[in-house]
C-alpha cells in the first residue's frame, strides 16, 4: 500500500509541470483570440432618466477586428420586458454591427437590464448591460 500511495505521488508530481505550463497558456491565447475578434463601442450603457410609458431603444456597436466574417447567432435579452434586434448578416472584417434592445419603461423606478449575445467567433455570451430610471 505504501508504495502504491508514493508511486501515486510521484506521478502527480511528474505530470504537474506538463499541464502548469501547457493548459493556461491555451486559455489564454483562445480569450486574446476573441476578444480581439469584436471590439464593441461600450458595453455598458446608461440611458439617465426616461418617461414611463414609453419604450426606449438601447443600441450597442461593435467592428469587427478579425480577419473573417463573424455572425450573430443569438441575442437573448435577460427578460420579458426587453426585445432585442441585432445586425442578421455576416459583419466583415473591418465593418461595425449592432445589437439593438428596446426597453418597455412601464414601471417607474431604477433598473438595470442584460442582454447576451453569442456570435460565431465564441460560444460564450458576452454579456452587455443598459441600467437607467423610469420616471413619471
Amino acid at each position: 500500500m505504501k508504495k502504491l500511495t508514493i508511486s501515486a505521488l510521484l506521478a502527480v508530481f511528474a505530470f504537474s509541470p506538463f499541464y502548469a505550463n501547457i493548459f493556461p497558456g491555451e486559455t489564454t491565447s483562445v480569450v486574446k483570440m476573441v476578444a480581439d475578434a469584436i471590439k464593441w463601442k461600450s458595453e455598458s450603457i446608461d440611458v439617465g432618466n426616461i418617461p414611463q410609458g414609453k419604450p426606449k431603444l438601447i443600441r450597442f456597436e461593435f467592428t469587427n477586428t478579425s480577419s473573417k466574417p463573424i455572425v450573430i447567432e443569438n441575442v437573448a435579452p435577460s427578460c420579458g420586458c426587453t426585445t432585442a434586434d441585432y445586425t442578421k448578416t455576416p459583419i466583415l472584417p473591418g465593418k461595425k454591427g449592432f445589437v439593438e434592445a428596446s426597453y418597455n419603461a412601464a414601471a417607474a423606478g431604477a433598473f438595470m437590464k442584460t442582454v447576451n449575445v453569442t456570435t460565431s467567433e465564441s460560444k460564450t455570451p458576452k454579456t452587455l448591460s443598459f441600467k437607467g430610471v423610469v420616471v413619471s
